[in-house]
């Protein structure tokens, strides 16, 4: 069954209860979903830095059982990848500020997702045959920015991490989450920058090349997740131009991933940065 993905505020206290009421708060999600849908979308923009890809290859059987009712999954031999992506954004907001958007925030993010396949896809109408994803968890290292869009978005049921690290230079990416007392799952990866484009047998025998590997966890175009109250799924459309010729392969060293925990690793990770990429949020609604 789908997480309810119910907000835990990181830190204990009567300011973390009410925001955990408000951010689980079904009453005011269908008040901002009956208003909201009927106003036009507001395109969001990010000039995302340093994001982070690291991969395993899990049982598709069991990561089936995560997704709702229509959904399948893409896999091949009974396997399937899962694939957590962590980036600092750059001055996140709405494209109607302009140029006014470089005073805004830069917060870390972390979309933990699975892959679906379109040909065996049972989405409602409407949806778009296009590269899609399943998210999972999203985090943030920002309290305004989690409860944003746990308030205002469907697709992004953001958890706040108690911290987050996320540090990339010229040799290698650490990146971190630590849970706190909160719903946030642990992440801790090290990583070194790698000189050669190379994948191992069991991720050779799923995509044949780097390349191929690359272009199929990076690029897509929608994500959908599951809406626990009223049982529906949101459908965000993206525009995220990956430059497959500027990703860099990364060896890592150290790789520790919670959700490993319900989804054991059948697979080494593989992981691969890219340096930057201009994100846009397109649109968003229920299905």
């Amino acid at each position: 069954m789908p997480d309810t993905n119910e907000y835990r505020h990181p830190r204990p206290g009567r300011a973390g209860r009410l925001i955990e009421r408000l951010a689980n708060s079904t009453r005011f999600a269908n008040w901002r979903h009956a208003i909201m849908s009927r106003l036009p979308f507001v395109t969001l923009a990010s000039d995302v830095a340093d994001v982070v890809y690291v991969s395993w290859l899990v049982d598709a059987q069991a990561a089936q059982a995560l997704l709702p009712p229509g959904l399948a999954l893409w896999q091949r031999g009974g396997k399937t990848p899962l694939t957590v992506l962590t980036y600092r954004h750059g001055h996140f907001g709405p494209t109607l500020a302009g140029p006014l958007r470089r005073l805004m925030p830069s917060p870390l993010q972390s979309n933990w997702r699975l892959y679906l396949d379109q040909a065996q896809d049972r989405t409602q109408a409407g949806a778009p045959q296009a590269a899609t994803v399943f998210f999972l968890k999203n985090i943030m290292d920002s309290l305004p920015h989690a409860l944003g869009t746990r308030l205002f978005s469907d697709i992004l049921p953001t958890h706040l991490a108690a911290s987050m690290t996320h540090a990339v230079d010229a040799n290698e990416a650490r990146c971190a989450i630590v849970p706190g007392a909160g719903s946030a799952p642990a992440f801790d990866v090290h990583a070194t920058v790698a000189g050669v484009k190379q994948l191992d047998e069991d991720w050779r025998a799923l995509f044949g090349s780097w390349e191929d590997a690359v272009g199929y966890l990076a690029c897509q175009d929608a994500a959908v997740a599951h809406v626990p109250r009223n049982g529906r799924l949101a459908l965000g459309e993206i525009s995220l131009p990956v430059d497959l010729s500027q990703v860099v392969p990364l060896t890592p060293l150290q790789a520790h991933c919670a959700q490993l925990a319900q989804l054991p690793a059948l697979s080494t990770p593989f992981a691969f940065l890219v340096p930057s990429v201009p994100f846009l949020a397109l649109s968003e609604r229920l299905l």
